[in-house]
């Protein structure tokens, strides 16, 4: 089921969702404030995530009155598909606060249809600029997998599902030199970035990849 899966997601044939229309204002645009650029949505990202990797985090956007704010709407200006590991959170990578970040996390950030449908609703109802999707090393979720096809045993209930996506590119990477993992979690991490791109759901918006460092806390993108 898994492969079928990831077949329809490389296809990309992923049944778009039906949204409303945003209403028009006067001036012709959609209700709401403009969002940024591409560029400026990135390079905010990396901003925060030096003012995070060097200790000097500002935890912007925390407060009641921000809170207040948003309580009525929200204009995220990143998307960010991420891994679920604790040591990972978008919001504190990138520095980011309350309504900054459309983050959508799954283990080893594997797509399935619930979490394209999620961006969807981030590029197409909220106008959100920049996908990102953002890859860590030492993922458990890789390392599970190349515990499998290094011995072979069965893998457990729905821990089977990530084995599955992510064995492709462990596969395509194994003759290379050096960390096997990290090859994997990288040209893993490409191929989620090339299967959003290449989804017509998604042609507003720039797509992009990253890598997380757990020592040095820093963000580096992904060619």
């Amino acid at each position: 089921m898994a492969s079928n899966r990831r077949a329809f997601l490389t296809a990309t044939a992923v049944g778009a969702l039906t949204v409303a229309p945003a209403q028009a204002v006067p001036n012709g645009t959609t209700g709401g404030p403009r969002p940024p650029s591409p560029r400026a949505a990135l390079d905010e990202l990396l901003a925060g995530n030096h003012r995070y990797a060097s200790g000097r985090p500002l935890h912007p956007h925390e407060g009641g009155g921000r809170r207040r704010l948003l309580a009525a709407e929200q204009h995220p200006f990143a998307v960010v598909v991420g891994c679920v590991d604790s040591r990972v959170p978008p919001e504190l990578v990138f520095d980011q606060g309350l309504g900054d970040l459309l983050c959508i996390r799954t283990a080893g950030q594997v797509l399935d249809e619930a979490v394209l449908a999620s961006i969807q609703y981030g590029v197409e109802v909220l106008r959100v600029p920049l996908v990102l999707v953002l890859g860590h090393e030492r993922c458990g979720a890789v390392a599970a997998t190349l515990d499998h096809l290094r011995a072979g045993a069965p893998v457990p209930g729905h821990l089977e599902l990530l084995v599955e996506e992510i064995a492709p590119a462990a596969r395509r990477t194994r003759g290379l030199p050096g960390d096997w993992a990290e090859h994997t979690m990288t040209a893993h991490t490409r191929w989620v970035r090339d299967a959003i791109r290449a989804d017509p759901a998604f042609v507003p918006a720039h797509v992009a990849a990253a890598r997380f460092d757990l020592d040095t806390g820093l963000v580096s993108l992904i060619p």
